[in-house]
């Protein structure tokens, strides 16, 4: 697997899976999968409404949680709700995100 490394010194995997587009089943499905042939970079959105199901499958794949690259987006309508985060969170099962951005950043999406 090839790296790059992040500005913050975060070492983040050159391939991975996304799940746009996937309904519930076939992100969990792929994304135990892709961990289990050697993907360590997993993409999702609220926006693709499988969050969820993606965290099933990272925990299903039996990987330790650190060998699993996390990207993920926080929609538009979402940026000023003081517990974004927060739920995102929970609906990843996790208690981290490695890579967190603004999805289609417009607006106020710097308040706080």
């Amino acid at each position: 697997m090839e790296y790059v490394v992040l500005n913050n010194g975060v070492k983040m995997p050159m391939a991975g899976i996304g799940t746009f587009l996937l309904e519930p089943d076939d992100a969990e499905a792929s994304v135990l999968y892709a961990l289990g042939n050697g993907y360590h970079l997993i993409d999702t959105a609220n926006a693709y409404m499988n969050e969820k199901a993606v965290g099933r499958g990272m925990k299903k794949s039996g990987l330790p949680r650190e060998e699993i690259f996390l990207e993920t987006k926080i929609w538009a309508s979402f940026y000023e709700q003081e517990n974004a985060v927060e739920k995102t969170l929970e609906r990843l099962g996790t208690d981290y995100i490695d890579l967190l951005l603004i999805h289609q950043p417009a607006g106020n999406y710097v308040a706080g």
